[in-house]
């Protein structure tokens, strides 16, 4: 018997959920033929067969998570166990990050309960750490439990994270414990701008000009060893709301494009993120992300950097506002810009300087 495990997903990642499989066990199988198609936190992949063979025994089913290095497939024929294939790209010497352990039982915040208590949340269904302890000395009390069970029952059945949207909960949690953000907001006046400007390509113009002033914010830090490097090509991510999750596919070169041939490359990128088809290598290497939240809504944001980026440009939603314009007050549309940035690494004045530049390229008639 010889086993396939989930190979190398690239980027550091160490699972991913199975959507689909394409085989049965007892098929025989040539290489390269689809064997499964497994969703990470950037795109759906579709992995390959190694090589050819009858497949004895298939390990997990749709939904199901599965680690990389952890058994895919079993095949009759052949000897040996199968180390799994690279998907993606990794440098020479780089080797596959073990796979992560299982994950500790979430404790109850250091509350004391009694067993009486505790049998009384096991017979509730109530997981002791959502319960908040309001007796002596931080106890957790009957009265405790029996309030959080009348709460989760006004509520809808628990369901686990899947997909993009657990993806999304692992990358927050940890760029909240690594990055130590700062934000600087302003307004761009864009009353002038000609009708029916390209507000997203506007956007990724004044990235460009701004990271040119500032390149402190288009780099990635990392902090295990403590290095920074500077990027002279700016690639932005560009965040894409796609109903179930939030993809950022990467704009390459944003400086050294023209508007048509930026918009023709961001329609492509977004329509294949909100297909999930978008191949991985499109979903690496940004330099620094762009969240044009505001055309959903919202004015300001505090943004969530994605190591090992260092900054983030947020831009809001374009309204009418009183401001004064040439000595006097005029209703004019400006758009709301909010900047987070690593301050680790970036400065207060780096950071203001690049928004001075940002809203000066905005504001500019083109």
């Amino acid at each position: 018997m010889r086993q396939f495990t989930l190979p190398d997903l690239g980027e550091g990642l160490e699972e991913a959920e199975i959507v689909t499989w394409y085989v049965n066990e007892g098929d025989n199988v040539v290489t390269d033929q689809p064997l499964v198609s497994v969703e990470t936190d950037k795109a759906v992949v579709e992995i390959p067969a190694p090589s050819s063979g009858r497949i004895a025994r298939l390990f997990g089913a749709k939904g199901d998570i599965v680690k990389v290095g952890a058994p895919l497939v079993e095949f009759a024929e052949g000897a040996g166990q199968d180390t799994g294939t690279i998907v993606g790209e990794l440098g020479s010497g780089e080797q596959r990050p073990a796979a992560a352990a299982p994950a500790a039982p979430t404790g109850e915040q250091g509350a004391h309960v009694f067993p009486a208590v505790r049998a009384l949340a096991r017979k509730l269904d109530v997981a002791l750490d959502l319960v908040e302890a309001t007796g002596p000395g931080g106890t957790i009390t009957r009265a405790d439990v029996e309030r959080a069970a009348r709460r989760i029952s006004h509520g809808g059945p628990a369901e686990p994270l899947r997909g993009l949207r657990r993806a999304m909960a692992q990358r927050m949690t940890a760029a909240h414990a690594e990055v130590v953000p700062a934000t600087v907001t302003d307004e761009a006046d864009i009353d002038d701008w000609p009708e029916r400007e390209d507000v997203t390509i506007r956007l990724a113009h004044a990235i460009g000009a701004a990271c040119k002033a500032e390149p402190a914010l288009n780099a990635w830090y990392h902090s295990g060893t403590g290095e920074r490097r500077l990027i002279e090509r700016i690639d932005l991510g560009i965040a894409v709301d796609t109903g179930g999750g939030l993809i950022v596919p990467v704009l390459r070169n944003v400086a050294e494009r023209s508007v048509s041939d930026l918009r023709a490359g961001l329609d492509r990128l977004r329509a294949d993120a909100i297909a999930r088809a978008i191949p991985p290598e499109e979903l690496r290497g940004a330099t620094i992300t762009l969240s044009n939240f505001g055309m959903i809504g919202g004015r300001f944001a505090n943004l969530i950097i994605v190591p090992p980026q260092t900054a983030i440009v947020g831009a809001g939603r374009i309204s009418e506002r009183v401001v004064a314009h040439r000595g006097q007050v005029a209703v004019r549309r400006t758009l709301p810009l909010s900047l987070t940035f690593d301050h680790r690494v970036v400065t207060g004045g780096e950071a203001a300087r690049f928004l001075v530049v940002l809203k000066s390229d905005l504001e500019r008639v083109s």
